[in-house]
This record gives structure tokens, C-alpha cells and sequence, in this order.
């Protein structure tokens, strides 16, 4: 392995081999560095979280810098400069060039066994130099040096030249930062502590804040300028960024702190990254755009180059006097303008910035994210390989297009660093956030876990920032008799630990005692591997198949698939309680709370912290047939499947397995209850044989093959998203609906109206559908078939809403209204169906569902669809029922209305009474 290609945990360990401690020179004061995008490495932080010394790569070369040039000439560090340079290295006979005022260097070296050459110049082959940071005279020189494969050893502080020019000046006119700056590596003005240190036993972390004194205020005054509102309604949807490096800062918020608009130095360049590609080529931004090309430019003077699809920049910067032209990315370009939907270019991009271009680039991420589920835009959408180690992200989250007042500029600006900074504090007892602070720093953490941070210093140092401030405050308890505001820290903490957990930090660690609603506490040691079978055929919609089995909340789940159903994109999800209460206010349990990952090796080890039922996702049109599953780490829960599962069993055990959640399923519904609610049940086979039943009428009603292509799923939970039973897969109901579920008594005495109209959600069609009038309407079609054909429950006793009396004083009260289409919604709109089902029977909607199931193009406007839906009813029917939907005050056409005139009038039309004593 060479040493550009060493992950950082073997760099560290090749420059730190053999050092017992770092005795640094007392007389020498350091400076900080600042370490910035994917390459530099912390080898030395002292106790106050500094980093002194700092390794990095660019291009085929590497660099090491230190923070005082007394360092490379101290003995009592010979280890760790004969390290250095055996890294710095290409080969073993590369040359080692010393440069002015470091000759006490080479007499270190030269006792550590390494040949060296006098003199600062170099040599043709890419070889190892050596050099203070104060005297780098031709810094593109040593660019090119280290992209071609050198070694760059530098060493200097920056506090004394910024007590001459300037603090402000250091990141970008230090002279030493002209050359390391290319490989995210910069000297600051901030003075450090030395001494007598530990060696870190592995990588230490990049701070979270460093005192750069680089005062962004300037930049976005200069960027901003002449401008009071940023307008980016131009049509598009742009995504939200998320700015996460050092040397990054916002430019354009909305009022909820979401960023469209965001700028960096990177390097030696600079870029302003615009969240959709429209915001480069509108007019009405014309003096933002100036400005941005003005600052990218910094000051040179230089050429323009606009990317294919946005040459309509060029003539908003013509009258300021810009060279502008369509152009690739070339030698001789001052600032480059591209959209971010490709990475074929990136790496040229990303040296043309740290050398010192400007890049002006916008793109959105959102409908890249829709097209690829379960795949992080922040990792995998082009651009971001562009920009992440720049530090902006653009995110797969949308944000809504508006006019924003220009941001207040100053310290008290939100920054996703500096308000984890203030997090820290929140959570040690100290001031708490600014408003609005916590929302958008919980969303930033969500984005910025989804980087890969292996391999990547700096997103490891974030990660495990975040993990120790979780492990530090502890998990807050949460449930319905323990709610947790969503916007407080403990809500933060909840969302935090869960990302936590899904990009791969140690479950255990993060769990201090236990949880509660939905964070079950430890069920005690696993038991030993279980082999289930599963169904790998799908010809539906994605599903999920139970497994049975229940992993603790804390553990790690070992998965083993037969290594030829490795590419079939199978997934493993934990948990069933689907629904994301992000938006609530108040939480009974972590707003979310499962975890799926793709299944693309034989054995795949998935940790998650609140544990939960084990599932298979079966993608739609999988062909796999029956597929043997080994997992490990979960236990056995109460499990009764109609038709496979011994009422014996489940009456002598299975319903007694302690796990808190369990299933009753067939092959038509599955219903995921609390096991309590479970382990009375003796004999599930009566009430889960009446379940068959009212599924079959759903099927039926719908025109839809039975038994159903995927059974439907019922989940219940201590805290939904919306409403108090919702549709989908799966349906998610509240605690509270648990028992007249479980209780076949109760259902043909009392009913089931709301688990059955969720039911009918799900049957729905926008083929018919006319939202949002029918949308808590034509699903009540449903729960009355189910209620008087399978449960013996008449309409009038179904529902009070339904009672003769009600019915038809709403319809009165609907007409003396002159019947407003408006008002035509939920029992008033169900009651349209109803006259029309108490008419012409069930049957008639049966066949005009199944009608519209074969037809090939329907409208989409309502006023189109309710005239096919009275021309296709009519037919069906062979009556003209035009007068009649007319009386409800549909917009019914005069040609439909004519070409129905020749069918049979409707004599016993039920809205005639009504009309003649309304008149």
C-alpha cells in the first residue's frame, strides 16, 4: 500500500510508531491549525482540543505541517521526524531536501539513519522537502511538487505575523497557507499550549470550533451587497444545503433557518453554491450574481467560464463589465459556473478551487432523492462530490421557494458548528439555544450523519463528538406518561441518538438505562441463531414479511442470507412503528424509531437502538420463491399465523414470549399489537377467521383479487403522525384501538368502523376519487359493506352519523345552501353514494370499480372525473341520472347531460322530495 492510499488510522499509526510522549520545546509557542475538507489528519491535539500537528494529501503527495518551526529542530522529537519523513516518502530513495534555517533538522535526521541533501531547492523527482512556513516565496512551485509526489514538511506559527498584518489576513496571505491551505491544512493566529502531551492512542478528534479570525461578515457584505431581499421564486423548487465546513457560512435563510444560498474559501479559492440551478440565470438576481462572480474572482480580474445550460448568466454580468463566455473548465479561468447534476469533473473542480478559482454552481437534490429511496443525497447525489469537501451539501429535503429579507451578517448568525458548539453547552447545564436554533441543528446532524465518516477525519471527529454528548447527558426517558418536548434538548438528544445508531455508532454505548413507549428496556441475553423461511415471491407492491422474531432495543441484529439472493435488493427493516412524529410538538417516544438497510452481502450485522420487530422487504416483482434466513441477536415473539400456527402452541407458550410487541396475521391482514393485549387471547383462530371474512368484503367491494397480492398491516402505536387511525402501509392505529380489534364479540355487536374505513382509504383510486370532497367519504363505502355483510350491523347502527334522522336533515340543510360543491365533503358526500348503493345495490359499484381498474386514460381535474363518473353510473345502471347528480350540484356538462337524455329517466330519483320541498 502506498502512503497516499493509508487510511488515517494507519497514517496516524506510521508517524506516531514508537513515541512514548510528545515532549515539546517549552520556549517554542504554537499556533492552532485548522483542519478542513476529507484529506487532513489530526496527528497531535493538546489538552485543550489544538491541533499542533496535522497530516494531509494532495494530489499523488503529502504533506505534514507543525505548528512552530522550533519543532523540527528540536532532538527529543527525532522519532517523530524520522517517522515523518519515512512517511513523506514516496520511496525509500527519495531524496530529503532541507530547506534555509533547519539545519539543525538534518543533523536529526541524519542520526536516525536517513540521507539527506543541504539546500532548499527541488529536485526533479518527487522527493521529501523540508521548510519553515515564513519563506515559501514560489508557493505554486511546491503545488506542483506535491501533486506530482512529494513530501512536504512545514512548520511555523502564525500568531507573530498576524500581530504585523493582521488576524484576518492569515488564512489567506499567510505565506505558509498558500501552499498547505491546498490540502486543508492552515496556520491561524491563534497562540496554542505545548508542553509535555500524551501520544493518542488513536486519531484524536478535529475540533469542533477553531479561532480562525477569519471574519465572514466581510465576505457576506460583499456578496449581499445592495440587496434586501433575496427573491428565488423563479419556478423551480429548489433543495435545502446543509453548510457544514469551518470556512462555510449561509447566505440565504428562510424563516425556519433552512439555507438556499451558501458560500466558502476552500483552499485557496472560493465557492457559492445556490440550491437550484435557476437561481444562476434569473434576472431579477442579477446584482447577487455580480456580486458572486466578484468574489469568486477576488480581485484578479480573470475570465469567466459558463458551463452548457446556463450561458444565460452571460448577459445578466455583461453591463458590469465581467468576461463572460461559455467555456469548460480550462487553464486560464478565473471562475467557473456549472450546475451540480455530474461528478465527472469533480476532482479537476475541486484542485481548480483549492489553487485558487472561484466556482459558482447550483443544482437542487430532492428529485434525485425520490428516484433513488433509502440513499442519502448528502452521499450519493453528483454534486455533493463536489462540494462535501468543500463544506456544502445540497439535501434530498426541499424547501419552499419565497422572498427572504437578506440575513443579519455578525457572530450571532446560525452555523451548524458553532450551534452543536452551543449545544455541548445546552447539555452541561449552560445556556440554552437561540430560537429555532435546535430544530435546525437536530435537521443538520440528521444530514451530516449520512456522510460516510469512515476514512474521513473530519466526519469522524463529528461523529464522535456527537456520540460522546449523547453517552455524557444520556438517553431522556420518553413515553405518554413521560412526553418530551419535541424542540428541547431531550427531544434533540432522541433524534441525535437515532442517527447516531443508523450510521453505525455502538448501540450499547448510547443506551444508559431504560427507555420508554416505544424503547423497550433490555429483554435480557439473546438466544442462539434462528433460521426462518421466507417468501422471496412478490408479484405486489414492496413488502414486508414478518419474521417472527423481536431484537432488544440496544443490540446488534446478525443477518445471513444464501449467498445467491445477495443481489435480489432485499432489505432488512427493524421496528413497525413507521411513522416519522418529527413534526410534533410533544413526543411519547423518538420520532423515529425503525431502521432498514439493504441486505447486499451474505452476512450483514445491523445495530439499532429501540429495537423492534424483525422484518424482510421483499421489492415488488422479486421471484426468489422460499428463501432461508439466519438471524442472530433477536428472540422469539408472540406470533400466531391462521392456517400454520398450533392453537396448542400458542395457548402453552407462544403467547407468553416476552418480547412487547407481537402479530397476529393471515393471509390477507396482519395486525402488530402489544403482547399484553395478546396474551389472553387463547384461540386466535375465531377472531383472525373473521378478519379473513371482512377482508374478503374489502376485496370484493374493490374489485380486487383475494386472497390480496400483500396481506394489509395494522399497526398500533403510542403516538402517530396524523389523526387517530391513519391509512398506508401500514395502517397505524393508537394504543386505544388495540381491544375492539382482539374482540370478535365487540366487532359484530358494537362494529369496526375505523380500522375498516382505513381499509377503504386504501382502496381508493384517483381514477373516482374526487379530493379533497370524497376523501373521508367514498372510504365510509367500506366500513358500511364490511358492517352489514360480514357483521350483521345495520348503516343506521353503524354509525350515529348515519341514523335516518341525521341523513336526511344534512341533505336539507345541504340544499337550502343551494347545494355548494364546496360543502359537498365527508357524510354529505357519502350520502350521494349511498342513495345511489340503496338504488342499484352493491353490485353496481363492484362492476364500475372493476370498470375503471381496465381504462387506459382518466381525467384529472374533478369537474371531468364526476362526468365520467355520472356517464359510467348511468350506463351501468341504464338509467340518466344526470338530474340527479345535478341536485347534489355536480358539474355536469350539456353534452353528457344530452347523451343521457336517451337513457331511461330515474322515476324514483331519492333527491326529487327533497327539491320539490326545498322549492
Amino acid at each position: 500500500m502506498s502512503p497516499q492510499d493509508m487510511e488515517p488510522s494507519a497514517i496516524f499509526a506510521a508517524l506516531v510508531d514508537g513515541l512514548e510522549r510528545w515532549d515539546l520545546p517549552g520556549h517554542c509557542t504554537p499556533c492552532e491549525l485548522l483542519l478542513v475538507g476529507e484529506a487532513a489528519l489530526p496527528v497531535l491535539v493538546n489538552a485543550r482540543g489544538q491541533v499542533l500537528v496535522a497530516a494531509s494529501r494532495y494530489g499523488r503527495g503529502r504533506l505534514l505541517v507543525v505548528a512552530h518551526e522550533g519543532y523540527l529542530r528540536e532532538a527529543r522529537l527525532a522519532r517523530f521526524l524520522h517517522n515523518a519523513v519515512r512517511w513523506l516518502r514516496s520511496s525509500p530513495r527519495a531524496v530529503v531536501g532541507i530547506g534555509g534555517g533547519l539545519e539543525p533538522l538534518a543533523e536529526i535526521l541524519r542520526g536516525t539513519g536517513v540521507e539527506v541533501q543541504a539546500g532548499g531547492a527541488l529536485g526533479d523527482a518527487p522527493g521529501v522537502h523540508c521548510t519553515n512556513a515564513y519563506e515559501l516565496e514560489k508557493p505554486e512551485e511546491l503545488i506542483r511538487f506535491l501533486k506530482a509526489g512529494g513530501g512536504l514538511l512545514v512548520g511555523g506559527q502564525a500568531w507573530h505575523w498576524a500581530s504585523q498584518h493582521g488576524a484576518d489576513r492569515v488564512l489567506s496571505d499567510f505565506p505558509g497557507n498558500r501552499v498547505t491551505s491546498v490540502a486543508g491544512v492552515y496556520f491561524t493566529a491563534a497562540p496554542a499550549e505545548g508542553g509535555l502531551l500524551k501520544v493518542s492512542k488513536k486519531v484524536p478528534k478535529i475540533p469542533l470550533t477553531v479561532r480562525h479570525s477569519q471574519d465572514f461578515t466581510g465576505d457576506q457584505r460583499q456578496l449581499l451587497a445592495g440587496l434586501s431581499e433575496l427573491d428565488i421564486m423563479t419556478g423551480g423548487l429548489p433543495s435545502q444545503l446543509l453548510v457544514h465546513g469551518a470556512l462555510a457560512f449561509p447566505l440565504g435563510l428562510d424563516p425556519t433557518l433552512g439555507c438556499f444560498l451558501a458560500a466558502a474559501r476552500s483552499g485557496r479559492g472560493r465557492v457559492v453554491v445556490a440550491a437550484h440551478e435557476g437561481l444562476l440565470t434569473v434576472p431579477r438576481l442579477a446584482p447577487l450574481l455580480v456580486n458572486a462572480v466578484r468574489w469568486l474572482d477576488g480581485g484578479k480580474g480573470g475570465r469567466v467560464g459558463v458551463a452548457s445550460g446556463l450561458e444565460g448568466l452571460c448577459p445578466l454580468l455583461a453591463p458590469s463589465g465581467l468576461a463572460c463566455g461559455p467555456g469548460q473548465l480550462e487553464e486560464g479561468l478565473s471562475v467557473f459556473v456549472c450546475k451540480a447534476y455530474s461528478d465527472e469533473a469533480a476532482p479537476k473542480i475541486q484542485e481548480f478551487v483549492a489553487e485558487g478559482g472561484g466556482l459558482l454552481i447550483g443544482g437542487q437534490a430532492w428529485w434525485w432523492a425520490s428516484q433513488n429511496p433509502g440513499q442519502a443525497a448528502v452521499a450519493g447525489y453528483p454534486g455533493n462530490r463536489i462540494l462535501n469537501p468543500l463544506g456544502i451539501s445540497i439535501l434530498g429535503q426541499s424547501l419552499e421557494a419565497g422572498r427572504f429579507p437578506v440575513p443579519d451578517h455578525g457572530p450571532g448568525q446560525y452555523h451548524f458548528r458553532q450551534a452543536l458548539a452551543q449545544f455541548q453547552g445546552e447539555l452541561e447545564g449552560q445556556q440554552a439555544l437561540a430560537e429555532g436554533w435546535r430544530r435546525k441543528l437536530r435537521r443538520d446532524c440528521a444530514a451530516f450523519l449520512r456522510l460516510p465518516s469512515q476514512d474521513v477525519p473530519a466526519y469522524a471527529s463529528l461523529h464522535r463528538i456527537l456520540r460522546k454528548a449523547v453517552h455524557r447527558s444520556g438517553l431522556p426517558a420518553v413515553s405518554r406518561q413521560h412526553p418530551v418536548l419535541s424542540d428541547s434538548k431531550e427531544g434533540a438528544l432522541l433524534c441525535l441518538a437515532t442517527e447516531l445508531a443508523h450510521s453505525g455508532a455502538d448501540c450499547s454505548a448510547l443506551t444508559q438505562g431504560p427507555g420508554g413507549g416505544s424503547c423497550p428496556a433490555r429483554l435480557g441475553p439473546p438466544g442462539p441463531p434462528v433460521t426462518v423461511e421466507i417468501d422471496g415471491t412478490n408479484p405486489g407492491d414492496t413488502v414486508w414479511v414478518s419474521t417472527g422474531l423481536y431484537l432488544p432495543g440496544g443490540s446488534t441484529l446478525t443477518i445471513t442470507l444464501p449467498c445467491d439472493v445477495t443481489g435480489a435488493g432485499l432489505e432488512v427493516q427493524i421496528g413497525c412503528h413507521s411513522d416519522d412524529l418529527s413534526g410534533a410538538q410533544e413526543l411519547h417516544r423518538a420520532p423515529v424509531v425503525i431502521h432498514r438497510c439493504c441486505v447486499d452481502k451474505q452476512e450483514r450485522t445491523v445495530p439499532c437502538l429501540w429495537g423492534g420487530l424483525v422484518y424482510i422487504i421483499v421489492p415488488k416483482g422479486s421471484k426468489l420463491g422460499k428463501v432461508p434466513i439466519t438471524v442472530e441477536g433477536a428472540l422469539p415473539a408472540p406470533y400466531f399465523k391462521l392456517g400454520e400456527t398450533s392453537r396448542e402452541e400458542w395457548e402453552a407458550s407462544i403467547r407468553h414470549r416476552p418480547t412487547p410487541w407481537g402479530e397476529l396475521a393471515t393471509n390477507n391482514i396482519i395486525l402488530t399489537l402489544p403482547s399484553e393485549s395478546l396474551r389472553g387471547l387463547r384461540d386466535p383462530e375465531p377472531l383472525l377467521s373473521l378478519w379473513d371474512q371482512m377482508m374478503e368484503a374489502v376485496a370484493k367491494l374493490g374489485a380486487v383479487p383475494f386472497p390480496f397480492l400483500r396481506p394489509e398491516r395494522i399497526v398500533t402505536d403510542v403516538q402517530l403522525s396524523v389523526g387517530w387511525m391513519h391509512s398506508g402501509y401500514p395502517i397505524m392505529g393508537h394504543l386505544e384501538s388495540v381491544q375492539e380489534m382482539v374482540s370478535e364479540k365487540g366487532m359484530t355487536s358494537q362494529g369496526l368502523w375505523g380500522p375498516i374505513h382505513e381499509l377503504g382509504h386504501n382502496q381508493q383510486r384517483s381514477g373516482w376519487e374526487l379530493p379533497p370532497h370524497t376523501t373521508e367519504a367514498t372510504c365510509n363505502l367500506w366500513s358500511v359493506y364490511v358492517s352489514e355483510s360480514v357483521l350483521g350491523i345495520p348503516r343506521a347502527r353503524a354509525h350515529p352519523a348515519l341514523r335516518p334522522a341525521e341523513r336526511e336533515e344534512r341533505i336539507r340543510n345541504y340544499l337550502k345552501k343551494g347545494a355548494p360543491l364546496e360543502e359537498w365533503s365527508v357524510w354529505t358526500a357519502l350520502e350521494t353514494y349511498l342513495q345511489l348503493q340503496e338504488a342499484f345495490g352493491w353490485e353496481a359499484f363492484i362492476s364500475l370499480f372493476a370498470q375503471y381498474q381496465g381504462l387506459a386514460k382518466v381525467p384529472g381535474d374533478n369537474a371531468a372525473k364526476m362526468n365520467l363518473w355520472a356517464e359510467k353510473f348511468s350506463h351501468q345502471v341504464q338509467r340518466n341520472l344526470a338530474p340527479f347528480f345535478e341536485a347534489w350540484g355536480w358539474p355536469i356538462q350539456k353534452d353528457v347531460a344530452a347523451s343521457l337524455a336517451t337513457l331511461p329517466p330515474w322515476k324514483d330519483n331519492p333527491m326529487r322530495p327533497y327539491l320539490l320541498t326545498t322549492n
